[in-house]
């Protein structure tokens, strides 16, 4: 067991408990998600596991708390002298933990250059957008090989390339050993990427059970084609989706975060050469514009109130037919 939390509370002063008797255990490997409403405490928890706020009551055990272990963390709000360059403050940041100017350095690089990073390791922080500052604090959590790997929402602001990279970092942390924590606002994402779903409401902790697609029944279901089954030229693929029509059926497999990427979008499955996404009704409109957008076919809408329907209501209804349709028989 890298770390246990026992009957962990946390609260300022004489104000309210914003976490109350917190029982939660990571291993190497896991991966665990924190979902809950702004307010609710997950920032809170996430500053205990990673060993920046002490508990008011309960313990924080396990190797990962001992003297040597490597904790990468990366807070909702990364803030850093913004007239630095992001190489130079990540090769400071590497002396800090250990690392000689050279091997700092030279990591500092390697990570920038994986993320992709605009402008380049010489780029200045004050320079970069919200996307780009995330990706430079994600580096410097993973200057040394994290032990245990905490991000306060570390999707949000990601393009779609950076956005696949982290859940490879995810997968390489936890296969490496390490446990991750992370949080998002968004269920099937975190579904997607963890290896258990914890929520947190009235400073409670519990564990999350079941499937996404029991979430469908309040969603609109939205289903796509590839135009003639191939890309014609200039066509946009959403980043991140493989070409749908040369794979297997893969029903329950939403690890497209590309399309996850979507606002609105909760969940996408691949069938296929369809493409089927779980998207917020209020949003749906916006989600078939940018399909529309990106010139993929939109075969089928389902809206909430049909989600009981087997089949789906077409976009466009059928001319009727000069024969009536004549009536199956079986059962």
């Amino acid at each position: 067991m890298l770390l246990r939390c026992e009957a962990v509370g946390k609260r300022y002063g004489r104000g309210r408990w914003i976490l109350r008797d917190v029982d939660l255990s990571l291993a190497p490997g896991d991966v665990l998600a924190v979902l809950g409403a702004n307010g609710s405490g997950k920032s809170t928890l996430l500053r205990i596991l990673a060993g920046v706020a002490r508990p008011t009551t309960g313990r924080r055990t396990g190797p990962v708390t001992a003297r040597g272990a490597a904790v990468g963390y990366v807070p909702d709000r990364f803030t850093a002298p913004d007239r630095l360059t992001a190489v130079s403050l990540l090769t400071h940041l590497g002396r800090i933990r250990g690392l000689t100017t050279t091997t700092a350095r030279d990591r500092a690089g390697r990570l920038l250059d994986r993320r992709a990073l605009a402008g380049g390791p010489d780029a200045e922080l004050r320079t970069l957008s919200k996307g780009n500052a995330r990706k430079v604090a994600l580096a410097q959590a993973l200057l040394v090989p994290p032990d245990l790997l905490v991000l306060d929402e570390p999707w949000s602001g990601l393009d779609a390339a950076a956005h696949t990279a982290l859940a490879g970092i995810l997968a390489e942390v936890a296969a490496a050993g390490g446990a991750v924590v992370f949080t998002d606002h968004r269920e099937a994402l975190a579904r997607t990427h963890a290896t258990a779903v914890h929520t947190v409401a009235g400073g409670r902790v519990g564990r999350r059970a079941g499937p996404v697609a029991a979430a469908g029944d309040l969603s609109a279901l939205v289903v796509l084609t590839r135009p003639g089954g191939a890309d014609p030229a200039g066509v946009r693929d959403f980043p991140g989706v493989p070409d749908l029509p040369d794979l297997p059926d893969l029903p329950g497999v939403p690890d497209l975060p590309g399309v996850l990427g979507l606002p609105g979008v909760l969940a996408a499955e691949r069938r296929g050469a369809e493409l089927h996404l779980r998207v917020d009704p209020s949003r749906t409109d916006a989600v078939l514009l940018a399909v529309l957008r990106d010139h993929w076919s939109v075969r089928a809408v389902t809206r909430p109130e049909s989600e009981a329907a087997v089949a789906s209501r077409p976009v466009a209804a059928p001319r009727p037919s000069a024969e009536p349709t004549p009536r199956s028989t079986a059962r």
